[in-house]
């Protein structure tokens, strides 16, 4: 590796991947806190399983309408005003949570929400595609994607002791986790406004030569690319690929929205008080930020995705089935480590993906067609456990129903093209 390249990809790591984690801590946290606030919520608001699976999942029919607009704007305006101004509008509406009266209101401040929160993460994987040359892709958006499972890691035992505010100034405790939750999204809005840099021609905290370094390795990719094949935004709206890779994080997502909005409930019924729900909850956490990063860059050094994905998918399924399968606690936790290892190792490799063939506008549209089809399960995962919960009387057939999804992506993963050669410019050194 050159010494300018070392420098400069130090340098925009540095810059971005710290400030761009603590904002999506902030969005997944207001995402699905409506897990932990459930814990108490569901009975003030005398909400059944299903109608909670209904308004947990309903989040992703309004993000899925306004994801590839908003990914657009994202590409026509900027990166620093559109993710500012998703920011802000998501905190405020995650702030209104607290004022929720029963299942019509609880369902509309989800909407909104899902709204307003459209086209934040591909809007970001798109702009690290932007920064980062391929050889760097699938690590950054692991670090960058780490806010997941640390969303829960921290937010977890954090939301469990918010709960014991119950009753401080008239305020439910599920009532103080929606406003205190909110109040960081917000700041970090107007915060990325002035902290973040659009487009790398444009970095004036880079030296001139590594600046030029960075435009033209970029540059050199974008052609590598386009000579293979150009899209223009709608052939990349209706590419087979483009609609495969949307059904494989169909099944991921699945999978992730199964264990963040009904991980609380399942872990309390081992007779646990809420702090220690939320510490509980957190540990297949803890496991899914060390696979996500170490899964990227074992992904990375070996330029390999198809099988690294195909894994992962494969312990997800096997996690969730073998949730189901045991009633001991210490099985049930252990099968969920599983699940958590295999689904967060897999979705920062699934973004590689696109970004392997596809570049400029079209990446745009492709990567929100993606999010957008892919978080369909965001409604379809919650609704599906929460109405077979109320059906059978426990969770195990929801698990087994978001273990099939899983499956079904590995399948399709198992078909995909690999797209190393798309990734490697002639002159991009091996790391």
């Amino acid at each position: 590796m050159d010494e300018i390249e070392k420098r400069t990809m130090a340098k925009v790591m540095r810059r971005l991947v710290p400030f761009l984690i603590l904002c999506y801590f902030a969005a997944y946290l207001d995402r699905v806190n409506v897990g932990f606030a459930a814990l108490t919520m569901v009975s003030d608001l005398h909400l059944s399983k299903t109608a909670f699976g209904f308004g947990a999942g309903v989040f992703f029919l309004a993000y899925f309408i306004f994801e590839v607009p908003s990914n657009l704007a994202l590409d026509r305006f900027g990166a620093s005003r559109w993710i500012a101004r998703i920011m802000v509008t998501w905190g405020l509406c995650s702030g209104a949570m607290a004022f929720i009266q029963g299942e019509r209101s609880f369902y509309l401040v989800r909407i909104l929400l899902g709204a307003a929160e459209a086209g934040f993460f591909p809007g970001i994987i798109y702009y690290l595609a932007i920064w980062f040359p391929a050889t760097y892709r699938a690590r950054v958006i692991s670090y960058f994607m780490a806010a997941i499972p640390l969303s829960s890691v921290i937010g977890a035992p954090v939301s469990g002791l918010i709960l014991y505010l119950d009753g401080f100034l008239g305020i439910k405790g599920w009532q103080w986790l929606f406003i205190v939750e909110a109040i960081p999204s917000i700041i970090l809005g107007v915060l990325c406004w002035f902290y973040l840099t659009d487009r790398p021609a444009g970095a004036d905290w880079l030296a001139p030569e590594e600046r030029q370094w960075l435009v033209s390795r970029l540059e050199a990719e974008r052609r590598v690319r386009e000579a293979h094949r150009a899209y223009d935004v709608l052939e990349a709206l209706i590419n087979p690929r483009v609609i495969a890779i949307s059904l494989i994080y169909f099944g991921a997502v699945a999978v992730n929205y199964g264990l963040s909005f009904w991980l609380p409930q399942i872990v309390k019924a081992f007779g646990l008080s809420n702090a220690a729900t939320g510490f509980v909850t957190a540990i297949p956490f803890v496991v899914g930020t060390i696979a996500m990063i170490y899964w990227g860059r074992s992904s990375d050094r070996r330029l390999e995705r198809k099988g690294h994905m195909a894994i992962a998918l494969a312990a997800a399924a096997l996690g969730m089935i073998g949730t189901g399968i045991f009633a001991d606690p210490v099985l049930k936790m252990i099968s969920v480590c599983v699940a958590g290892f295999g689904l967060f190792g897999s979705l920062p490799l699934l973004w590689t993906f696109p970004t392997a063939f596809l570049s400029g506008t079209a990446a745009a549209g492709g990567i929100a067609v993606i999010n957008s089809i892919g978080n369909l399960s965001g409604f379809f995962g919650p609704y599906v456990i929460g109405y077979l919960h109320d059906v059978t009387g426990g969770f195990a057939a929801g698990l087994y129903a978001i273990a099939a999804c899983a499956l079904i992506a590995l399948v399709i993963v198992l078909l995909l093209p690999h797209e190393r050669a798309l990734e490697e410019p002639p002159e991009a050194l091996p790391l």
